[in-house]
């Protein structure tokens, strides 16, 4: 791995799930939010470009909750992490769960010089608000998908809501993630993502939010509020 590319890598970061990997699993620990949205994810991600039989890899892969449901539509997919811990408690799972799927320690910028225009679908879902150069992995999303193929971001809002909900709320006062899990600071408003996506060559499609009600315990997609979490579908140009 070159410089450049460690380079855009917080170790702070990885380290952070590297000591909860044990739990990823866990539906009822600090994984439990990401186990319940990512069905809607999933089908978001289905809806907008159907995952049967085409090739996705999913950047910032983690325990590999994303990556297990890409396969369960159907997808042959390839997870990337840079976290060793999470990719051992992803590949255990598979043992459990069936499914084939090719696990890498690798950053984003690496695997796409490599693999360039490799994949019908690139995903990176929670992982550019841990990084120190979100455009630079961006960049890669664009190397490494096909002309004419899909790749899907989410990632957290940066205002005064989504500092009360995503670190307050959600870390301090409902408990739902590890204090500390979020670096206000690292949030991307949804033009600074579509600018990231514009330069790097890719056509933002449609933008949604993920909603969550704490009395209900219920998300929901809406695309009238990206205030908090969103998710982004861009796609590269055919040439």
């Amino acid at each position: 791995m070159t410089n450049t590319h460690k380079s855009n890598v917080d170790l702070n970061e990885v380290a952070k799930f590297e000591a909860l990997a044990s739990r990823w699993w866990d539906k009822e620990n600090e994984f439990k939010p990401l186990h319940d949205i990512n069905p809607l994810r999933v089908n978001y991600i289905n809806d907008r470009a159907p995952l049967a039989g085409k090739k996705v890899i999913d950047i910032g892969c983690g325990g590999g909750i994303l990556s297990e449901s890409l396969a369960q539509f159907g997808a042959d997919v390839k997870g990337i992490d840079m976290g060793e811990a999470p990719l051992n408690v992803a590949r255990l799972h598979l043992k459990e769960s069936g499914l084939k799927i090719d696990y890498e320690r690798i950053t984003a910028e690496e695997i796409a010089e490599r693999e360039t225009e490799q994949y019908d679908v690139v995903t990176c879902l929670e992982m550019l608000e841990h990084v120190p150069d979100p455009s630079s992995v961006i960049k890669a999303c664009m190397s490494l998908v096909k002309p004419g193929g899909h790749v899907f971001f989410s990632t957290i809002n940066r205002n005064p809501k989504a500092y009360l909900f995503a670190i307050i709320g959600a870390e301090y006062i409902l408990n739902m993630l590890p204090k500390g899990t979020h670096d206000y600071a690292k949030f991307i408003q949804p033009a600074e993502l579509n600018n990231y996506a514009r330069n790097a060559g890719l056509e933002t499609k449609h933008l949604t939010g993920m909603t969550y009600n704490p009395i209900t315990k219920i998300y929901k997609l809406n695309d009238k509020d990206v205030s908090v979490n969103y998710l982004m579908h861009t796609q590269k140009p055919q040439i």
